[in-house]
């Protein structure tokens, strides 16, 4: 076990509301909506976003999101 302190750790702070967004209120693609899912980005699950947005719009992103 090493008891050294982490040098990482008395950098690690949270980030700004001020940076935080979600990105659904401009534009999104197919690739963004797979990522906000956690799933990988593959030729089927772009396919899958696309239906998806095509169906929802920009509800599909919302949905996903906190």
């Amino acid at each position: 076990m090493n008891t050294e302190p982490d040098e990482t750790s008395s950098r690690d702070v949270p980030t700004p509301d001020r940076l935080l967004h979600s990105g659904a209120e401009g534009e999104f693609t197919a690739e963004d909506l797979v990522l906000a899912s956690g799933r990988d980005v593959t030729p089927e699950t772009l396919a899958w976003a696309e239906r998806r947005m095509a169906e929802k719009g920009r509800a599909s992103l919302d949905e996903l999101l906190p």
